[in-house]
């Protein structure tokens, strides 16, 4: 049946994406995140419908007659400097040349998908479209996952789905807290207009919630925990904020299990906990390959590859300052690095590390510039909201991803490709906009006293105009 609905649909969604690029752009980064794939078992599922929609994506900006100015600003620069810097750490690679390559073709891919985004978005309509995108690939998870999480009492174990970019539990939980603030920022602008996605919003937003708990990640907890507190910070809202959020935590208290809370508790004892010094283990060996390679690192998925974890291992006990409590690397298989900042550090060495965090911190600070201009400039709420939730997002990423290996993923590089179009094109059309309608309202003529045709006075009338005049100049 979901093969025959899917098949169904199919035709109509390729016609709307020949006929506007930025639907195919969209539905691109919904194939990317939903993996249409794992929910199909027959015929459907030999399409690659990621291939097939980035196809669509191409060759409709290729031939779309009203193609916008290019403009990749700073955030553009540092995406672009990045992924060449991962080109040349892979020639120079110490893991397996077909490994390192095979995940240099998925990263150029990531990379594609930010252009395609900078390229072919341009207003408010296509941003909005992306983001529901978003929300119906991420957001449909949750509220699947979550409904039998709520269903089961808190029993029912949250985990992605095996072949997906979000197949991990902790990747799928900061992909849960990402899409958050997306969700706030749709109900603030279409919940009015229907009652049918205010509720839906709403939904998807609790159930994202239970959707962390389900995962019992701890990172997502983190995550979760902060972007609340920061949220509430940035929000205009905060009566209605605190009412929500007392809700939802005595809500959530009779679907927490006692194994969760044990495992969030290890959070304020991380030394003793052998899970987590694994982790600052994997971030030693990390650091140590980027000294031995300070330049260009080890290349995608070194560390994983064991011969290069056994010889890092050797010089495990050369930096003593970076602490490892009692924890020693495991001589049976190589482990990821757990950490996007350790995991860019060891495969593309500091100078890769440091492109990938002028591309977070641009993106950022850029977007919470936005904002900020926005709201002295007196532009549409919208605006600035905007800004802001992406900036949210932005830094869910940036806290959660501290402890995956979750560097490369189409997420984070679309919230980047938007932001730059937020700050190249919907910014300054909004406040030329706005200039425009404030210069023509001085102007303003009523419509039943033509500008050239001067009202006729009386010749008493004029004589006393004329008089008056005089003597008001002689004043």
């Amino acid at each position: 049946m979901r093969d025959l609905f899917l098949l169904a649909l199919l035709p109509i969604m390729l016609y709307a994406m020949v006929q506007r690029p930025f639907i195919a752009v969209g539905m691109w980064v919904w194939t990317a995140l939903f993996f249409p794939n794992g929910w199909v078992y027959g015929m459907a599922g030999h399409i690659r419908y990621n291939l097939l929609f980035t196809a669509v994506a191409i060759l409709g900006y290729l031939a779309y007659k009203h193609k916008p100015k290019v403009q990749l600003g700073m955030i553009g620069s540092f995406v672009l400097l990045f992924f060449l810097w991962t080109c040349i750490s892979t020639m120079t690679t110490i893991a397996p040349p077909e490994v390192s390559f095979e995940y240099l073709t998925r990263f150029f891919k990531v990379v594609m998908l930010f252009v395609f985004v900078a390229l072919t978005i341009k207003d408010k309509l296509h941003v909005d479209f992306v983001l529901w995108c978003l929300v119906l690939s991420v957001g449909f998870y949750a509220d699947l996952e979550g409904l039998k999480f709520l269903a089961s009492g808190g029993g029912h174990n949250i985990a992605g789905m095996p072949g997906h970019v979000l197949g991990d539990r902790n990747e799928l939980s900061l992909a849960f807290v990402m899409t958050l603030p997306v969700c706030y920022y749709l109900l603030g602008e279409y919940g009015k207009q229907s009652k049918a996605l205010r509720l839906g919003l709403l939904g998807t937003m609790a159930l994202l919630v239970f959707g962390v708990i389900g995962t019992q990640s701890r990172g997502g907890f983190v995550a979760l925990a902060a972007l609340g507190a920061y949220l509430y910070i940035k929000s205009d809202r905060k009566v209605l904020l605190t009412f929500l959020i007392i809700g939802l935590v005595a809500a959530l208290i009779p679907f927490i299990s006692a194994d969760y809370t044990s495992r969030i508790d290890t959070i304020g004892a991380a030394d003793e906990d052998a899970s987590f010094m694994g982790r600052v283990v994997a971030w030693k060996l990390s650091f140590i390959m980027a000294m031995k390679h300070p330049f260009f690192g080890g290349g995608f998925k070194a560390l994983e590859y064991f011969p290069v974890w056994t010889e890092l291992s050797r010089d495990f006990f050369s930096y003593p300052w970076f602490y490892t409590g009692h924890a020693v690397p495991n001589t049976t298989v190589g482990r990821a690095a757990h950490s996007v900042y350790f995991q860019v550090m060891g495969e593309q060495g500091f100078g890769g590390l440091f492109l990938y965090l002028c591309c977070l911190a641009s993106a950022f600070f850029k977007a919470g510039a936005i904002s900020r201009r926005a709201k002295r400039a007196g532009a549409p709420s919208w605006l600035p909201t905007m800004a802001t939730m992406i900036q949210l997002s932005i830094f869910a990423f940036a806290l959660g991803g501290a402890a995956l290996s979750f560097a490369y993923v189409d997420l984070i590089f679309c919230l980047f490709g938007l932001v730059l179009v937020i700050e190249k094109r919907l910014l300054p059309a909004t406040l030329a906009e706005m200039a425009a309608q404030q210069g023509a309202a001085p102007a303003a003529v009523p419509a039943s006293v033509p500008a050239s045709a001067p009202t006729p006075l009386h010749p008493a009338h004029a004589r006393t105009v004329s008089a008056s005049t005089i003597a008001s100049q002689h004043v």
